[in-house]
């Protein structure tokens, strides 16, 4: 197979972490016989640097042109200024609507040799394995906004298509997992969430009766994620609730190094990424842990490219890295020894063959 991958290694320790997976990308290719073409393009805060623009027209294209686009993180401390009219985040929203990416999908796999890794009890964390599903391009984030001197308001709007349409992604992957699909929403509380849970429940009876469906607030989902996480399987639910909840169920897994994600939209090009942010206090030291993005090469190869195969070896080869030791700062106890970011990508090169 021959692919060309765009790859954006925006702010902080995005280069770091998109220069290890580039290396299993690239390693991937040569092992199992296909051609990926990686080719970088400027996004988020260096993009404003050089251009003036988070999401600089040339990038928009280029991404357009591939079969899917490697994401590091964007943002930092350089660029906080609320006052500022072009922001690294604008870079986000913008590719994500410019592909058409309308679902971000987080699963959140737990190691157990990185239990203890957790905040939280290891009988809490005991069969937790679960896919969060967040709307992208719709809700508050793209609604529109107004300021002045004492008022501002944020627009949240949903349409009946939107809802829908992402809906029917995570029946699709509960009816492929252990067919429980949670759908979270402020009906008590909020219009969009009154018409979001009308819709999911009129999706269900007429397409997906063989899926079991529950509706559960935010704030009580929120609290089920810290006190019985096994109890999910999928979520789906809103832009600005999806953004949360699934950073929060991110520290089940002991760090935000090692949950990857994949935006994706109705055809086969996505956008791969891992959750975490640029991290800009550890940028530059080699100690970032590019795991996550190493498994949202993974992802990449499975959604966009179809190559089960290689997606499966890459997460067998970061599964044999962990049980086998490898700790990058994120990871280790404290007091404990670590490997470097580079150290972290030999170890899962070495593990691949």
């Amino acid at each position: 197979m021959k692919a060309r991958i765009c790859v954006l290694p925006g702010d902080g320790i995005g280069p770091e972490v998109t220069g290890e997976a580039s290396r299993v990308l690239t390693h991937v290719g040569e092992r199992f016989g296909h051609t990926f073409e990686l080719r970088e393009a400027l996004m988020g805060g260096i993009a404003i640097d050089k251009t003036g623009q988070a999401l600089p027209d040339e990038t928009l294209a280029l991404a357009k042109e591939c079969d899917a686009v490697l994401l590091g993180a964007v943002g930092g401390p350089k660029w906080d200024d609320p006052r500022a009219k072009v922001r690294p985040e604008q870079g986000l929203l913008g590719i994500r609507k410019g592909l058409g990416l309308f679902a971000n999908i987080r699963p959140v796999k737990l190691y157990p040799a990185l239990l203890d890794a957790s905040p939280l009890k290891r009988d809490r964390l005991e069969g937790v394995d679960m896919v969060v599903i967040r709307e992208l391009t719709g809700g508050i984030y793209f609604g529109e906004k107004k300021r002045d001197a004492d008022r501002a308001s944020d627009l949240c709007v949903y349409t009946v298509d939107e809802i829908r349409r992402i809906a029917r992604v995570g029946f699709e992957t509960a009816r492929g997992r252990r067919k429980k699909l949670t759908s979270v929403d402020k009906a008590n509380v909020l219009e969009t969430s009154r018409l979001w849970r009308a819709t999911v429940e009129e999706l269900a009876k007429s397409e997906y009766s063989d899926v079991a469906l529950e509706h559960v607030l935010v704030d009580a989902a929120a609290m089920h994620l810290i006190q019985q996480p096994s109890r999910f399987d999928v979520i789906v639910t809103e832009n600005m609730f999806g953004d949360i909840l699934s950073d929060e169920a991110s520290v089940l897994a002991g760090s935000m190094g090692m949950l990857p994600s994949a935006s994706l939209g109705e055809g086969r090009r996505g956008l791969y990424e891992p959750i975490h942010g640029s991290a800009p206090d550890i940028a530059g030291k080699g100690i970032a842990n590019p795991l996550a993005t190493i498994l949202s090469v993974a992802m990449l190869l499975r959604h966009s490219l179809g190559l089960e195969t290689e997606a499966a070896a890459i997460e067998r080869a970061v599964t044999k890295a962990i049980d086998d030791g490898v700790r990058t700062a994120d990871l280790a106890p404290r007091g404990s020894a670590s490997v470097g970011t580079r150290a972290a990508g030999d170890a899962v090169l070495e593990r691949l063959g």
